[in-house]
């Protein structure tokens, strides 16, 4: 297998990986209490998914 002769800099590195660009996280809206979840999550204000009761939370009063 070849070798590299030389180290590869941080600026050349870089230089080649510039395309790689981070995506915007997706909200939704919860379809049980409306707020604001990640695509494909459990909803952390009321434990729903799809319609479904997934974690049991608890509500401190």
């Amino acid at each position: 297998m070849a070798h590299p002769k030389r180290k590869t800099s941080k600026a050349r590195r870089d230089k080649r990986r510039t395309h790689y660009i981070g995506s915007i996280a997706t909200f939704m809206e919860c379809s049980n209490c409306g707020a604001p979840v990640l695509r494909h999550r459990v909803c952390s204000e009321c434990g729903y998914y799809k319609g479904k009761l997934a974690v049991e939370t608890e509500i401190a009063v």
